[in-house]
């Protein structure tokens, strides 16, 4: 059985049940970086599944260290921009995660106004990051703000 297009992007908990409220209450209650990160894989293996034929050039995020794909779909009915990502790197799936927590399922002007910088410090998650890896989060984030900008 086929899943069409709209099912596919908008049964995702990540932007509604998952959420960065939630996320940033899981990380206070966490006493170590070493639970952190296990909690951060944790949600990166709860990522509703990428598409393999989507994994090609035009949905690679460049500047990550390991391999990232990222796809939308702009709901006409809603207004809602509705994303999936991919890495293939536990920790990345974890922390693409949190970025949909933050971006997804939401309109191009009010993700635009997601504030993630503001986020990831309140997670103290760039200086637990390698930079490599801090600067591919941003890519991610840069490439949603991309893609916001342009459906706008």
């Amino acid at each position: 059985m086929t899943i069409d297009k709209h099912t596919q992007f908008t049964q995702n908990d990540f932007g509604g049940s998952i959420n960065t409220d939630e996320i940033l209450d899981t990380f206070e209650f966490l006493e170590d970086w070493e639970e952190r990160y296990a909690y951060i894989i944790d949600l990166g293996k709860k990522l509703p599944e990428f598409p393999e034929s989507e994994k090609v050039e035009a949905n690679y995020v460049h500047g990550c260290q390991s391999q990232v794909w990222l796809i939308h779909y702009l709901d006409k009915a809603s207004g809602k921009l509705y994303l999936l990502i991919d890495s293939d790197a536990l920790i990345v799936r974890g922390l693409a995660a949190i970025v949909l927590a933050a971006m997804n399922a939401k309109s191009p002007n009010e993700l635009l106004a997601v504030n993630v910088e503001e986020i990831f410090e309140k997670m103290d998650l760039i200086r637990h990051v390698s930079a490599t890896r801090g600067n591919g989060l941003r890519s991610m984030v840069k490439k949603v703000q991309v893609i916001a900008e342009q459906l706008i």
